[in-house]
């Protein structure tokens, strides 16, 4: 009867859907132990990413469906997670010190990929990850002053070969505007910029990362192609609005990263809708459902939809980003919910799989 009723618990864990998330437990987390004696249970899970606005949920949810079991008088269970490194595109070779890389891309400019690669680092971070922000836009970085990192504030030498990461609300950054003055364009080429976006990235002392986000410049060029083909890209994500020709921009992003064989983790449609400060009335602007014909289409989970905000803009403007600015309000958890589900959709592709089966105590009934 006990070896039935471990059956059955098992089975009913591996199949429950966490609230926010589409996919059962079985493709996201493996259950490392598991105890059973007289109609109690108790349980660890370990998450493949990280969830801490959501760990207590979490938890609930899954003592109320053991408790669902005939047999199990009551149960508790305890959410963890530890983020593995998952296989890059074409087995390019992992860096040292980061775990996994994703691209925040999207196929013009304007659509508020920045912010949104600053809010995910953010949101991640508070989530529980230790995480790292690369300014991949050599000729017009923003990460500086989003982070409200001061003009002039340089990265301090590591050894003979690194520099040392800015670190701002927790998360190690580096951008090409810490080099140079806020004034200074840089007018080159397309090889000297992709050159000089490979050292930022290789030359840069990245400590124990989960994640290091890149956030990619607009459009399918040189630099693009490059991070594409020679930096380990765990994923991508899609960063578009609701407007036709942003998601045919958007459209050509996501063939990009298929060609080269980087997984697409969803998409963020950004601006999505408007809300009247004044009478609460709803308006969009750009369009309607765009980002959802578009995850559609390509297969892939609709991660966010942010609404066209004057706090977001603002706060981006003066180096306090929405999450790290008011982590409890309802923008803020967005892009937690939207990081939540990226790095959740990561854990379902390529997991490495433990060949440890769980610890399993059973006492007398």
């Amino acid at each position: 009867m006990t070896v039935e009723l471990e059956s059955r618990i098992r089975e009913q864990l591996m199949a429950t859907i966490l609230p926010g998330l589409s996919s059962p437990l079985a493709e996201l987390a493996d259950i490392v132990s598991l105890t059973i004696g007289d109609g109690l249970v108790d349980a660890v899970i370990q998450l493949g990413f990280p969830a801490k606005s959501a760990q207590q949920r979490y938890q609930h949810h899954l003592d109320k469906e053991l408790k669902k079991l005939d047999g199990v008088d009551a149960a508790t269970v305890q959410v963890t997670w530890k983020v593995a490194p998952y296989a890059a595109q074409q087995n390019i070779k992992s860096m040292e010190n980061i775990r996994n890389i994703i691209a925040i891309a999207s196929g013009k400019g304007g659509v508020g990929k920045s912010t949104t690669s600053v809010n995910l680092a953010l949101a991640l971070a508070a989530e529980g990850a230790r995480v790292g922000l690369l300014d991949a836009d050599i000729y017009g970085p923003s990460v500086q002053m989003m982070l409200g990192v001061p003009e002039g504030q340089r990265p301090k030498q590591y050894g003979t070969h690194y520099l040392l990461p800015i670190e701002a609300y927790g998360v190690q950054s580096m951008s090409m505007g810490y080099l140079i003055t806020a004034d200074t364009p840089m007018v080159w080429r397309g090889p000297m910029a992709t050159g000089a976006l490979q050292q930022l990235l290789n030359q840069t002392y990245w400590q124990d990362l989960d994640y290091l986000i890149i956030d990619m410049p607009p459009g399918t060029g040189d630099i693009q192609l490059t991070l594409s083909q020679k930096v380990p890209v765990s994923g991508a994500v899609i960063v578009t609005t609701p407007q036709d020709i942003a998601l045919l921009d958007a459209q050509k992003g996501i063939e990009m990263f298929r060609k080269v064989s980087v997984p697409v983790l969803g998409v963020i449609e950004n601006m999505a809708v408007h809300i009247c400060g004044e009478c609460g009335h709803q308006e969009h602007v750009f369009g309607e459902g765009g980002g959802d014909r578009i995850a559609t289409t390509y297969g892939v989970p609709l991660l966010g939809a942010l609404p066209l905000s004057m706090q977001i803009r603002q706060q981006s403007d003066c180096g306090k980003p929405v999450v790290a600015a008011d982590p409890d309000g309802d923008a803020a958890m967005l892009y937690r919910q939207a990081a939540i589900g990226m790095t959740s959709e990561l854990a379902k592709r390529q997991r490495v799989q433990s060949n440890a089966f769980p610890n399993i105590s059973i006492s007398d009934d």
